[in-house]
């Protein structure tokens, strides 16, 4: 077995320590190691690693970051690294999923490698299984989090970040969404749903099945037929909302008033 394989992580010293851990180990093919999230992600595409090693704690671009980038059917063979967090470690071990606890041992690695190895030797692999348990471990972690406040998205040949409050509106395309900013449309590899649980319902809200908007943006509301409406942007996209999302037209127009009073007391 030839187990092509990537480490990442944002400590020299935790990629020194699983580097010495795998050197001895005469199935492994050692393609490199990555400090960032950015790097990673550009590894795993052009180099299609079996077994990546990955951090989740890295700044700007964390590990489930890479993971919503790549997206999880496309991931390798993955065992996350994390700092000793429980409630990270009881995601993890709900879902099945391969992980290390800073720091680890020789034993506790053998364990994790042997396992990871036991997967691959049948074909596993990152099959529909395996990255269902991924996503239901980086879900429950999310949970803990905030809402986001910054999405990756590619430009060109690299990742940078965009500001959530710069979203205009969200469109689905299939499994992937699309990010209208003021300036241009940006497209990232997330379900709608997913994305929609991660942003903060406060100032983003479904008005369609295939359309979120972002409520501080919101221009105008205009009636239009059969129970419908017409949301108006301020770049002066129209969408139309769905008849069926009345809950959301109601807070749309009360978050108006709010906004329409206190500009008018400023």
């Amino acid at each position: 077995m030839n187990i092509a394989t990537l480490i990442v992580d944002d400590e020299p010293i935790a990629r020194r320590a699983i580097v010495r851990l795998l050197r001895d180990d005469p199935d492994i093919e050692l393609l490199g190691e990555c400090g960032d999230g950015a790097s990673a992600v550009e590894a795993i595409r052009s180099q299609s690693p079996d077994l990546v090693f990955l951090d989740i704690q890295m700044p700007a671009i964390n590990g489930m970051d890479v993971v919503a980038t790549i997206g999880a059917e496309r991931m390798p063979a993955t065992v996350f690294v994390t700092a000793f967090e429980q409630y990270a470690v009881r995601a993890f071990e709900a879902n099945a999923v391969d992980y290390l606890v800073k720091p680890f041992g020789r034993e506790r690695f053998t364990d994790t490698l042997r396992r990871v190895k036991a997967r691959l030797s049948v074909g596993e692999g990152m099959n529909g299984a395996a990255s269902a348990r991924i996503l239901q471990a980086l879900d429950a972690l999310r949970q803990r989090d905030d809402y986001l406040q910054r999405l990756p998205v590619r430009v060109d040949e690299r990742i940078t970040f965009i500001d959530v409050d710069g979203i205009v509106w969200i469109k689905a395309n299939g499994n992937a969404v699309q990010i209208h900013l003021a300036d241009g449309v940006h497209e990232m590899r997330e379900t709608m749903n997913a994305l929609a649980a991660r942003l903060d319902p406060r100032h983003f809200a479904r008005v369609h099945r295939s359309a979120i908007i972002n409520v501080r943006r919101i221009q105008a509301i205009h009636p239009w037929f059969n129970g419908y409406h017409v949301v108006t942007m301020d770049t002066g996209q129209k969408l139309r909302m769905s008849r069926y999302q009345h809950e959301t037209f109601l807070r749309l127009v009360s978050a108006r008033r709010k906004d329409e009073k206190r500009d008018g007391e400023n």
